[in-house]
């Protein structure tokens, strides 16, 4: 099939994308931390502007799959079905009547409600037909099915590398269901029967948002909040055993909300040319590993990133834009996911219009910004790169 990627710019050719849906109308003050967004975004605006970022990347010759249509399509499978009935079911704060009861109800749902109940949630009070101790103690607007508003986010629970996909391992409870959906299509849908899976969700954390593909052959991953030093040496492992890098860059990142992945401190616009957060690139430190002639990982000095990079890139230098023209801008700008851009080819990406120092400045460096508007969408701390899985890249 061709499918998958070795950059972040090559042209690209297939992305998959979550319209924000029902699920984001769950979203309260009293739940909005715990589900991990800073705000609660107005659904029918954070549509429009997904809609014209869906439209952006089609303007430019993207083929755009809409992750709930192929979840859709994959429940037509009956084993698809009852798989994700089972995981989504097996959980101990439903109890077994409850349990039992939700599960056959499920089971009768069209494809099209069961994966609109499946991403949007089921409260207490919506179930019928059923009372147990359970549904009696919980308070009407608990949830017997959480809501995944994180979604929009399909960078995280998937990871395209070279013919084949990575599911990843979500580490925050609120998220740990979106890759038995993703896994879900990949499995099952006839678009990726063909397709070899790695990593998953039993093994260690590793999240996509993490993953940066620097050049064929190298692969920067970030350790911090999200993916643990568990997690890039399992995935080291797999990619330099299986020949789809010779080297992995392990970068220890801060453990802080604003900096969660490495791609919100750093992204790549060209070949040889990344946007960062300048307030923390001085410090950004990378262990080169590689795979050592009896099958271990050869874990390397900590040096510097850029130095690190640019050796493993085979390039002289790794170029830097700065996001922000000052340190304050540049904070303002890093909050907005001013660095958390995704480029559709060499020298042409997609960028929340709001950053405008950042923007002027990739403009600067003969980067073609396609702006789009997030005011809604980035209230889950998230920009174009977060919002976009890339299926495919030349």
């Amino acid at each position: 099939m061709g499918l998958g990627a070795d950059s972040e710019v090559g042209r690209l050719r297939t992305v998959m994308l979550h319209r924000p849906g029902p699920e984001i109308s769950r979203l309260t003050p009293r739940n909005n931390d715990s589900l991990l967004f800073d705000g609660i975004p107005w659904l029918g605006r954070a549509q429009e502007e997904h809609d014209a970022f869906a439209q952006a990347l089609r303007d430019h010759d993207v083929e755009v799959l809409l992750l709930v249509d192929l979840l859709v399509e994959a429940l037509a499978s009956p084993a698809a079905r009852d798989s994700i009935i089972a995981s989504t079911t097996d959980a101990l704060h439903l109890g077994d009547a409850l349990r039992d009861h939700v599960a056959r109800e499920l089971a009768d749902l069209h494809p099209d409600d069961l994966a609109l109940t499946l991403t949007g949630g089921l409260r207490n009070d919506e179930v019928t037909g059923v009372r147990s101790l359970v549904t009696s103690l919980l308070r009407p607007d608990d949830f017997v099915i959480d809501p995944l508003p994180n979604l929009l986010f399909t960078r995280d629970s998937s990871v395209w590398l070279p013919d084949r996909v990575a599911v990843t391992s979500l580490a925050m409870p609120a998220r740990v269901r979106e890759t038995q959906l993703t896994g879900l299509v990949y499995t099952h849908h006839p678009r990726f029967a063909e397709v070899e899976q790695v990593h998953g969700p039993h093994l260690e954390h590793l999240e996509g948002g993490d993953v940066l593909l620097l050049a064929p052959g190298a692969v920067a991953v970030g350790v911090g909040e999200r993916t643990t030093p568990a997690g890039v040496e399992r995935f080291a492992h797999q990619v330099l055993s299986a020949g789809l890098a010779h080297s992995v860059l392990a970068v220890p990142i801060a453990q802080e909300r604003a900096t969660m992945h490495l791609d919100t401190i750093v992204t790549m616009v060209d070949v040889d040319t990344v946007v960062i957060y300048p307030n923390m690139a001085a410090d950004l430190r990378a262990h080169l590993v590689t795979l050592g002639d009896d099958g271990e990982l050869v874990v390397g000095p900590d040096r510097s990133f850029f130095a690190v990079a640019a050796d493993a890139m085979g390039i002289d230098e790794l170029r830097r834009i700065d996001t922000g023209l000052d340190p304050v801008t540049a904070e303002r700008e890093q909050w907005d996911d001013g660095n958390n851009t995704l480029a559709i080819a060499p020298r042409l990406a997609v960028a929340y219009e709001r950053n405008e120092r950042t923007n002027a400045r990739m403009a600067e460096q003969g980067i073609e910004v396609v702006q789009i508007s997030g005011s809604e969408l980035g209230s889950g701390r998230g920009g174009p790169r977060c919002m976009s899985c890339p299926i495919d890249r030349d």
